[in-house]
């Protein structure tokens, strides 16, 4: 029973990360119907500037909270201008071009970015300081809950009601959502399309860099390949959730964390990509457009 309650807390931790990952492809998908290859370079990249801002001698009188902050501020203005880019030099010109080219450019845009930031921060392991958070540890029913498990539990749940808050009842999530619907309609009715696009473009990495910190603060460290393994699962939770799907990609990711967690658990680490695979098989088998379904909307 304990380490039934330990996977889950375990779970929910990776879960939560994946989720904020996979927003970022789900609502790219929903508004270009593409896929965003270079998604997952683009929230490591947020991990390596906000360790740059935790570890550069500048900041070294800082207050430890204080300079949290600044790295998680630095991570997703970094990421917001990386996607800004990202969007305006390698979709925006072949928005019309076959489906088939826009993924080669993400595909060379993820290869870029990977590369890069090799070059800049270089091909070692790069480990994050041992003392920017508390060791605190609960003792909650035979399983333990550290500090940065309750962080990282408690961001990505706080982010993800912030967005679908934001999509749901704002001016500009209604534009985002009628862009996602029509873009054409959305133009007549006044919408500047390419605006709501760039948009999508700093929300989704904005998340993902936020994703990204998660992960060196939890597994303290980070490296320049890191992207492409995260990014996969983050795909495939929202695949499972239904891609285009903001409910779905939460879904998606807090299931795949969870599953992931039980399948080391109780299988074997080493089996764990094979089985995450096999569950997106199955999945697909029964629910062809994932859990809650892919948005799609009817026109008539």
């Amino acid at each position: 029973m304990n380490l039934i309650l330990q996977q889950f807390i375990n779970g929910l931790t990776v879960g939560g990360i994946y989720a904020l990952i996979a927003l970022g492809y789900t609502m790219v998908y929903g508004v270009l119907k593409l896929i965003n290859f270079a998604h997952g370079d683009l929230c490591i990249l947020g991990a390596f500037i906000g360790l740059t801002a935790l570890t550069a001698g500048i900041f070294g009188g800082l207050p430890v909270p204080l300079l949290m902050a600044l790295a998680f501020v630095m991570a997703v203005i970094g990421a917001a201008l990386a996607g800004t880019l990202l969007e305006r030099l390698a979709y925006r010109p072949l928005r019309r071009a076959h489906r088939l080219s826009p993924i080669v450019s993400a595909l060379g845009a993820s290869m870029l970015i990977e590369n890069g930031i090799m070059l800049i921060w270089g091909p070692n392991v790069r480990v994050f300081p041992s003392d920017l958070l508390p060791g605190v540890t609960w003792h909650i029913g035979g399983a333990y809950l550290s500090f940065v498990q309750l962080l990282i539990m408690g961001g990505a749940l706080a982010l993800m009601g912030a967005l679908y808050f934001f999509v749901h009842h704002t001016r500009l999530g209604t534009a985002i959502r009628a862009a996602a619907i029509d873009q054409d309609a959305a133009r007549l009715m006044g919408i500047n399309v390419n605006r709501v696009i760039a948009i999508v473009f700093v929300i989704g990495p904005v998340l993902g860099a936020v994703g990204g910190l998660f992960i060196g603060l939890y597994y303290r460290q980070t490296y320049f390949t890191m992207g492409w393994s995260y990014g996969l699962n983050a795909f495939i939770s929202a695949i499972i959730g239904g891609i285009g799907n903001i409910p779905g990609a939460m879904l998606g990711g807090l299931l795949l964390g969870l599953f992931n967690a039980f399948a080391a658990g109780y299988v074997s680490s080493s089996w764990q990509d094979a089985i995450t695979f096999g569950l997106l098989i199955v999945i697909l088998l029964v629910r062809p457009s994932g859990l809650l379904g892919e948005r799609i909307a009817e026109k008539v």
